[in-house]
């Protein structure tokens, strides 16, 4: 089943992990630590559709999990070290930077959380409740991300969203007929 999902399936689970970095090696990285983690185990799957599902899940997880990581860890050496820590990025990664289109560029400035459940509902086309069991948060998590996602996105590209895309809360106002 891994190499059947491998062969085929590969190239778009590397295109929604692009989504996710900013780079094609990246993205490569975090499929593959996907692909590991859901076949590392002994878990049995019926179809290769089912599989990609899991390794889609997994994508979004590893990112979430290695974006909290990287800032505690650099939380870490600027408290031990006293210093800020500067992240020299290489001609390569700022060729990229330079190279990428606006909503890769919007997307890069969304928090990892807001990013992540922006691709999932609006990329993989999840409910907020399937995005919300993804991520491990609440419904309303995903939906606060969601709104400040699309917000800042618009802010960004300068667009403005459908008024259904934009999660709306059930009014709180109790009414009293007479």
């Amino acid at each position: 089943m891994l190499e059947q999902v491998a062969r085929e399936r590969y190239p778009g689970l590397v295109a929604r992990a692009m989504l996710l970095v900013r780079s094609r090696a990246e993205a490569e990285d975090l499929v593959q630590d996907a692909l590991v983690a859901v076949f590392g185990g002994r878990a049995r799957f019926a179809t290769p559709a089912e599989a990609e599902q899991y390794v889609r899940r997994a994508i979004f997880t590893r990112f979430v999990d290695g974006t909290r990581r990287h800032q505690r860890e650099r939380a870490a050496v600027e408290r031990v070290g006293g210093w800020r820590a500067q992240v020299d990025v290489g001609p390569e990664a700022r060729l990229a930077d330079e190279l990428a289109g606006p909503l890769e560029a919007a997307l890069a400035r969304l928090s990892p959380r807001q990013r992540a459940c922006v691709v999932l509902r609006h990329v993989e086309d999840l409910s907020t409740a399937e995005t919300a069991a993804v991520l491990g948060l609440s419904e309303g998590a995903v939906k606060r991300y969601l709104s400040d996602g699309v917000a800042a996105l618009n802010a960004a590209l300068g667009t403005t969203a459908p008024r259904d895309s934009v999660p709306v809360l059930p009014s709180t106002e109790v009414r009293h007929d007479a």
